[in-house]
């Protein structure tokens, strides 16, 4: 399992895409793959009115990544020390097995290079002790980033909050 985890406050993501435009910089994408999206919910009518969600996808960096046991090269690697997984470019032929392979589409194909390319949590900013660059961007601060259980403590909180004020609405 990841060391690490980046979680969305789904109520607060206005779906500017800044997360996905600061990636894309940071990495010097082309256009074409993404390696975190942003996926719009709706517009659904609640109560008359129109709503919309926005759900931040970026990879899941699981604890037994399909993606990495497809690699026939080993070009897509789990760091042992934090769970990140990532490519290492020398490595990879462009075969796109590991495109296959993620149920989540997490590994995205790159035009230019030839070869994938996928969310590694900016590992080189989280070695500098930095924050990834979609979380050090976001304009609503929805996207939270740092140890799982810093993250699921947040998570509670959120959810106890929002049971709270549904209970004192009842009253």
């Amino acid at each position: 399992m990841s060391k690490y985890y980046l979680f969305q406050d789904i109520k607060k993501c206005i779906g500017c895409h800044a997360c996905e435009i600061q990636c894309k910089s940071n990495k010097n994408l082309p256009k074409g793959p993404k390696l975190c999206q942003i996926i719009q919910v709706g517009p659904k009518f609640i109560g008359g009115l129109p709503k919309m969600s926005f759900i931040f996808m970026p990879c899941f960096h699981c604890e037994n990544p399909w993606c990495v046991s497809a690699c026939p090269t080993g070009a897509m690697q789990k760091r042992p020390g934090d769970g990140i997984v990532f490519i290492d470019k020398e490595l990879c032929v462009g075969c796109k097995t590991c495109v296959s392979a993620c149920p989540w589409g997490a590994p995205q194909w790159n035009p230019e290079t030839g070869k994938v390319e996928k969310c590694d949590y900016c590992k080189d900013r989280i070695d500098q002790g930095l924050k990834p660059a979609c979380v050090t961007t976001c304009t609503t601060g929805c996207l939270k980033f740092g140890n799982v259980e810093d993250m699921t403590q947040i998570r509670r909180e959120r959810h106890a909050a929002s049971v709270a004020s549904l209970e004192n609405s009842s009253f």
